[in-house]
């Protein structure tokens, strides 16, 4: 969607169009679900922080400046902050432990190897550099565009993405050696 388009739409959103503002976020819904995932590890709350930010953006919708450069962004921002606000929660460390709880509740024996690694890699990073390699490399946003959403600078975001990284390699090479050695 041009951006003509999407301040025309966001405009109408604003004034109480409820099919303008659904027009503006069903795009971003799907993203934003893979962001959630990502950062909770977790089907069902990234369902319910998508959800919720859904709502909380309609509620925010009034105080998005027209000029606003990446409603993309703005969005993100909401669930990643949803996503951090869930796992601060009391309930999250109980639901966490319920039913296994990694990312898509789907079968060890339907993975390949290399991706329940990289998952495992992934849930070891802190839920910022995590929300930041998803972002960036599930989502392919921008080092700005991740750095709006967890905050800082692009120079920073690139910097956390870096570190992350590093960790999931010393992980996965950790894990290789302990394959090789059984």
């Amino acid at each position: 969607m041009d951006e003509i388009a999407c301040q025309s739409l966001l405009a109408q959103a604003q004034q109480g169009d409820d099919r303008a503002f659904e027009a503006l976020i069903e795009p971003l819904l799907e993203p934003s679900f893979r962001l959630a995932c990502g950062m909770l590890l977790d089907r069902a709350a990234a369902e319910d922080a998508v959800q919720e930010a859904t709502f909380k953006a309609w509620r925010a919708l009034g105080r998005v400046r027209p000029d606003t450069t990446s409603l993309r962004g703005w969005f993100f921002t909401i669930v990643a902050n949803q996503c951090r606000s869930m796992r601060r929660s009391p309930w999250w460390s109980v639901l966490r432990g319920v039913g296994g709880g990694h990312a898509g509740d789907v079968s060890a024996e339907s993975l390949v190897s290399t991706q329940v690694d990289l998952a495992s890699a992934l849930r070891l990073l802190d839920p910022r550099s995590r929300a930041a390699v998803v972002l960036r490399y599930y989502l392919d946003l921008s080092f700005e565009e991740v750095a709006l959403v967890v905050g800082g600078s692009p120079d920073a975001a690139k910097s956390r993405i870096h570190r992350a990284l590093r960790a999931m390699r010393v992980q996965l090479e950790n894990q290789e050696l302990e394959h090789a050695r059984a």
